[in-house]
């Protein structure tokens, strides 16, 4: 079991506090990724700047032959009010680290100071992927554009989780994580004035009738067996009392488990708002602005990352999980499209708020659990001698 010193974990924590004061939007993170490739750089890794605007990756070269293994950790901040109460809650009014962005660039600081102290003891090469813009910024896409996953073999990343045991890692085959997709709707009618709604196409009406049909898509259309959602998030429309409008909009947020239920819930989409606004004698455009695949999760790679977790932290601790733990998205997706790999989860606890939460915050108890992921999985996968380092100390 790889073991970090109490100086290595009180300086991740410092660091983690710190970029959890100081919180930066999608594409914003200017000052997290110069901390990050400032460190970087004072352990001897090649460091590039500048990806997808402020990403940052690092190599670490043993000088040997082997495979090249990645590992991603996510910057950016959200749009929330922090409540927290906190010591170091956000500096920055309006921005907060509220999905542990914070705690996961701050763990894989902290095991990339351990992987340079394997430096002698492994093969292959190391790549270390900071990324921006995870929330709804297509930064995992932009990062693979610039050349992020050239090269790589494999790759392996993490998310904290609320809601189950502090600490325990578990990883699940297949399917782990939803994918996501933003739609925007139209709905254009007749305007007219209010006492004579028989003389106008009344939008508000229309859409009322959308936002119920919508349902049904989830609850009669896809398998029990499946997984969906379909949230209508916005609804605008008038500017007056007596005014029937022209048209409303819609914004919609479809979560799945699976290509099958996204295609049957894109089609059935379309199917249920152009048939309602039809039938009404209004017109529909639905127009998708944004897509996140599932996080599908290699097969063999998750039984190596599971087998590593339980080789490491021990039963009690990590292990498998049959069900899809989540329905929120991750664009970690997108690197799994090109390269095996698995996104493997890390317990935040029983309690405390949700993620996207302003009163959430991430526990600093995991970072060297999380950091010893990665290091565990770098000593079994590129350890020279064919078999894993054990025992270390940082």
């Amino acid at each position: 079991m790889t073991v970090f010193s109490a100086e290595a974990i009180a300086e991740a924590i410092a660091t983690r506090q710190h970029l959890h004061a100081n919180p930066e939007l999608k594409y914003e993170e200017h000052a997290t990724a110069e901390l990050v490739a400032s460190r970087l750089r004072g352990l001897g890794y090649d460091v590039s700047t500048g990806l997808a605007e402020t990403g940052v990756v690092a190599i670490l070269d043993t000088g040997r032959p082997g495979p090249t293994i990645a590992f991603r950790a996510d910057m950016d901040a959200l749009p929330i009010i922090e409540e927290t109460g906190l010591p170091y809650a956000s500096r920055n009014p309006g921005k907060m680290h509220a999905c542990g962005h914070d705690g996961h660039t701050a763990s894989l600081l902290l095991a990339a100071n351990g992987l340079a102290g394997l430096h002698d003891r492994l093969s292959g090469k190391i790549r270390l992927l900071f990324q921006p813009a995870e929330e709804g910024g297509l930064g995992a896409a932009r990062m693979i554009e610039a050349g992020a996953l050239k090269g790589v073999d494999a790759i392996y990343g993490y998310h904290n989780r609320p809601g189950y045991p502090l600490g325990r890692v578990f990883a699940k085959t297949g399917p782990a994580m939803g994918g996501s997709t933003l739609y925007d709707v139209t709905i254009s009618g007749k305007g007219g004035h209010a006492s004579r709604p028989d003389l106008a196409v009344d939008p508000i009406f229309v859409g009322t009738a959308v936002v119920q049909g919508l349902q049904s898509v989830i609850s009669r259309r896809l398998s029990p067996l499946e997984s969906g959602v379909v949230t209508v998030t916005q609804f605008h429309g008038g500017n007056s009392h007596n005014i029937i409008p022209v048209a409303v909009k819609l914004s919609i947020n479809t979560r799945d488990g699976s290509p099958a239920a996204y295609e049957l819930i894109d089609r059935e989409l379309r199917h249920v708002v152009t048939q309602i606004c039809d039938a009404h004698g209004a017109l529909a455009t639905v127009e998708q602005q944004m897509r996140i695949p599932p996080v599908v999760n290699d097969a063999d790679e998750t039984d190596f990352t599971v087998a590593t977790a339980i080789a490491t932290y021990g039963p009690d601790k990590a292990g498998r999980i049959d069900t899809l733990p989540t329905m929120g998205a991750e664009d970690f997706a997108f690197y799994l499209e090109r390269v095996p790999g698995c996104f493997f989860f890390v317990g935040n606890g029983e309690d405390g708020a949700y993620l996207h939460h302003p009163l959430y915050n991430y526990r600093d108890e995991i970072l060297p659990v999380a950091a010893g992921m990665f290091l565990a999985i770098a000593e079994r996968r590129l350890a020279s001698s064919g078999q894993a380092v054990s025992n270390v100390s940082f």
